[in-house]
């Protein structure tokens, strides 16, 4: 019969032995690393390591162990990567962005944000850059940008993510359509009202008009009533601004309760969305790629190779260097059969090492890296 401690002591001295040559081959891999470093030779070699795998499959007995060395050398031949990465010199590293102390911004400042007067993007933009500055409208998404890479305005401000709802993909899918970058953000409380006319009650209303996303955070109060049919508008203020336009008693809005009063709207239900937290992200957005020297989050964007592990290569690279990543959303690549582009959110400042290495490892393994902003 075999005795379990002494297999349990073999395994202890393979475990040493394997710890002894993981090491070894580590510095020889930083012996490889300087030779690329001065010859400005690439760490990333695809063909070298499929060879290198295969061959080394090739060596087991069995079926189950030739998979099992080619997790294991994916693995090692991935930590000798981000380990070669850390050595390249910071000037390598070709990150775009120029750090400074705080946004530009005074009486002159122009900002553009999404929606008609009453909408929360309005009230986020007020909470966030005050009174001063010189702030106009946008009636769609697209426009917002538009403004501001033309230089219409200094900065805009998009919502992009509700606690109940998630992304909104319009704005991910313009933030690679277009160059600017995200300066800032600022998260708002938000509560939706139906809204009607002041002789209006819940009885009349057949319709309601509002955001897609105002329509689904307050779906279960719809399905409560299913007599109001939800009807899509271009902004929560807008339906709010169409039913006061129309005259219709039969209309309502799911709006917020500040536009109540600026269209002369009454409040037919209160809080009809079903989530009592329910807050939305709202980003500013700048042509210019700069960031505050106190910033905390960085957003990023990559395509990936359609092929098995590779976005799990990718998320290592935060692992490796102690990133925590607070979100990951993906969004269809146009022209391609369920293949998609991803979004990550991660706590860190880009002067970081432990950014500059990740970044540094994503862009030379990825078909694409766009570093959204710093903020």
């Amino acid at each position: 019969m075999i005795d379990l401690q002494d297999s349990r002591d073999e395994i202890d001295k393979v475990d040493k032995e394997i710890v002894r040559l993981f090491e070894h081959r580590m510095k020889l891999a930083k012996d490889v690393a300087e030779y690329k470093i001065q010859t400005g030779k690439k760490v990333y070699d695809k063909e070298r390591e499929e060879a290198k795998i295969a061959s080394l499959k090739a060596l087991a007995g069995n079926d189950f162990n030739r998979h099992g060395i080619e997790e294991l050398f994916i693995q090692i031949m991935s930590m000798s990567r981000k380990m070669q990465y850390s050595l390249i010199n910071e000037k390598d590293m070709g990150i775009p962005f120029e750090e400074i102390d705080a946004l530009p911004v005074d009486s002159a400042t122009k900002v553009v944000w999404f929606g008609v007067e009453g909408s929360y993007t309005e009230q986020a933009f007020k909470e966030y850059f005050g009174e001063e500055v010189r702030a106009f409208n946008a009636a769609t998404f697209k426009e917002v940008m538009e403004k501001v890479k033309d230089g219409s305005a200094d900065y805009g401000v998009l919502p992009i993510e509700n606690t109940s709802t998630g992304g909104i993909t319009d704005i991910y899918d313009l933030l690679i359509e277009y160059d600017n970058s995200i300066m800032g953000e600022h998260i708002l409380k938000v509560n939706h009202v139906l809204l009607g006319l002041p002789k209006a009650e819940l009885k009349d209303i057949t319709k309601v008009y509002s955001h897609p996303q105002g329509i689904l955070q307050c779906n279960k109060f719809l399905e409560a009533n299913p007599q109001i049919k939800p009807v899509e508008y271009e902004s929560t203020s807008g339906g709010a601004k169409k039913v006061y336009m129309d005259g219709d008693i039969t209309q309502a809005a799911i709006a917020g309760k500040q536009t109540a009063e600026i269209y002369g709207l009454k409040i037919l239900k209160d809080n009809i969305n079903h989530e009592c937290n329910n807050s939305t992200r709202f980003i500013v957005i700048g042509k210019n790629k700069k960031y505050k020297r106190a910033a905390k989050k960085v957003s990023i964007c990559f395509e990936l190779p359609h092929e098995s592990g590779s976005l799990y290569n990718m998320l290592s690279h935060f692992i490796y260097n102690n990133l925590n990543m607070t979100k990951i959303e993906s969004r269809p690549l146009e022209g391609k059969t369920f293949e998609y582009r991803f979004f990550v959110d991660f706590e860190g400042n880009l002067k970081d090492a432990g950014v500059r290495n990740a970044l540094y490892g994503i862009k030379e393994e990825a078909i694409m890296l766009k570093i959204l902003g710093n903020y």
